[in-house]
């Protein structure tokens, strides 16, 4: 991690996690995200370590003495709003008082609004909810200098891209995106070329194939028990 362009206070944080090899889309992802003069694709699997690879380079870019909202993850469930939460608070632990906000939904909106007026440095967003809020006027984008679109695919298999095209327009027409998808369907390509200038793509592994690492189980209940199961 020391040859990647990381600052030592991030180093610090990594140490403490116990990370010490980078996987190979950290390796190629944190130092050009790092640099942050171009947008990015990383075509990779889950259980690759994407959120370290975009995560660590968005702290490094956040000016955590601003108090305003700098950086913008979007990712398509709850679940994964709430992990890439946690993950961002760990790798910020030696900044500045980093407010890092998950916004999503099936929770109190007006917790979320709380903490928003409280100056999020990164807010970290279903597109739903994040598109409510916007509607709200609770959430401000016009100062986001980073944009993550995190599964990318799974997003719009799950009908989110008019919300993530209506997202986008909120955010200033001078920033920088980095989008991460185990996939490139079409229309990945079409927000990529809509919303991306000349970006680096970075392919990782096989396509289409599940992370070695990883083991897949599932259990079939009713919608409405999945959160408490």
């Amino acid at each position: 991690f020391k040859e990647l362009g990381l600052s030592k206070d991030i180093l610090k944080a990594v140490n403490k996690l116990g990370f010490e090899t980078p996987t190979e889309i950290q390796e190629k992802a944190i130092p050009i995200l790092t640099e942050g003069k171009q947008d990015f694709v990383g075509l990779a699997q889950t259980g690759t370590g994407k959120t370290a690879a975009f995560g660590l380079p968005l702290i490094e870019h956040v000016d955590f003495e601003d108090r305003t909202t700098q950086g913008l993850v979007i990712c398509p469930t709850r679940e994964l709003c709430m992990q890439i939460t946690r993950d961002l608070d760990t790798f910020a632990v030696f900044q500045n008082n980093p407010n890092i906000t998950a916004v999503y939904g099936g929770a109190n909106i007006s917790d979320q609004i709380r903490k928003l007026k409280k100056g999020a440095h990164i807010v970290v967003a279903t597109p739903g909810r994040l598109l409510d809020l916007i509607n709200r006027k609770a959430v401000k984008l016009k100062s986001v200098q980073w944009v993550i679109l995190d599964e990318a695919d799974e997003m719009l298999n799950m009908g989110f891209k008019e919300d993530i095209d209506a997202i986008l327009d909120q955010t200033p027409a001078v920033k920088r995106v980095g989008l991460f998808s185990a996939t490139m369907p079409k229309a990945v390509k079409r927000i990529a070329k809509n919303y991306m200038h000349d970006p680096i793509e970075i392919v990782v592994g096989k396509q289409n194939s599940a992370a070695a690492n990883i083991e897949h189980s599932y259990y079939m209940m009713k919608e409405r028990d999945r959160y408490h199961a």
